[in-house]
């Protein structure tokens, strides 16, 4: 009879072995742009969404060329396939990848990248339309614990508050020409004159803007991310719109004329509705409208306790 050796404890590890003239310690090893599932509840319920993962620890031992990446890969497989995903679920993930890797790495680091689904109303015909918020959680775990932040992202637009003052004069300029002093007004002429294209002869110019919002909530907190964004979309007060009939961009417009904002002054109002928050405990915000006078945009950032980003 002939033995049937198991292949798998014969095959060589070449990762075992050390490379003498390369040592050193590494700050991150591991792999990213891993494709899996996730199931997570922002607050209306849960959702499945295809995801970008990105799984990490660092390297201690400098006598060892490298990690069990195979490991990790198979501990996101089998988390994210078959549990929903929280706080909780990521430390023991991250807890998991740590044991795995034996005495090679004492932190690890999990990335996830994938859309949100929301249905949100017109602001006056009754009809609604989806929109996919870009969300990305960042967890880490080390000496000092187990630390988790929630990012995503709202789109609205910002109406220049100087160019509207500039449009009314030049506006009001047209009008003192069109009913010289002395000359008697008329109610209907006026209101004519208002509604035509010879009497409003300047707007204000207005941008597709972007919010990018980072949070780390209270610990045992919900990852509450509908709440997070209808707070920020409320702050705002101009989120972009799915379906549009004529009421809706009516109201639109009426709502951009009644926000008027720099990217500093949506930057402290949506700084503003954070704090306010007891469940968010530190954030960092970039605020970019994109402008439609320069060819650049205009950036502001702001946050609470966390270290400001690398492009600031």
């Amino acid at each position: 009879m002939h033995s049937h050796e198991n292949p798998a404890r014969s095959m060589p590890d070449i990762a075992l072995h050390g490379q003498p003239h390369h040592a050193g310690v590494l700050d991150w090893v591991g792999m990213d742009g891993i494709a899996a599932p996730v199931a997570f509840d922002g607050g209306d319920g849960v959702q499945r969404a295809p995801a970008e993962v990105g799984v990490f620890v660092n390297l201690l031992r400098p006598d060892r060329r490298g990690i069990h990446m195979s490991r990790l890969y198979l501990l996101v497989d089998e988390c994210l396939s078959t549990r929903t995903l929280d706080a909780p679920m990521l430390e023991d993930l991250l807890r998991a990848c740590l044991a795995s890797q034996q005495d090679l790495a004492d932190r690890a680091r999990i990335r996830l990248r994938f859309d949100y689904l929301l249905r949100r109303p017109a602001l006056r015909s009754g009809h609604s339309g989806w929109r996919a918020y870009p969300v990305w959680l960042d967890a880490h775990l080390d000496g000092e614990g187990f630390r988790l932040e929630l990012g995503t992202e709202v789109l609205y637009a910002s109406t220049c508050p100087a160019s509207a003052a500039l449009a009314r004069q030049l506006i009001q300029e047209q009008f003192a020409r069109d009913f010289p002093p002395g000359r008697p007004l008329q109610r209907e002429a006026v209101l004519a004159w208002l509604g035509g294209e010879n009497g409003i002869v300047a707007t204000p110019h207005a941008q597709r803007s972007v919010a990018r919002i980072q949070v780390r909530f209270a610990e045992g907190a919900r990852l509450a991310l509908v709440a997070l964004i209808d707070r920020a979309e409320q702050a705002l007060g101009t989120p972009v719109q799915t379906a549009v009939k004529r009421e809706d961009e009516q109201a639109f417009a009426r709502a951009n004329g009644a926000n008027l904002m720099f990217c500093e002054d949506a930057a402290r109002r949506l700084q503003q509705a954070l704090e306010s928050d007891a469940a968010i405990v530190d954030f960092r915000l970039r605020l970019e409208h994109q402008e439609s006078l320069h060819a650049h945009d205009a950036v502001a950032y702001a946050s609470k306790g966390m270290s400001a980003p690398d492009e600031a």
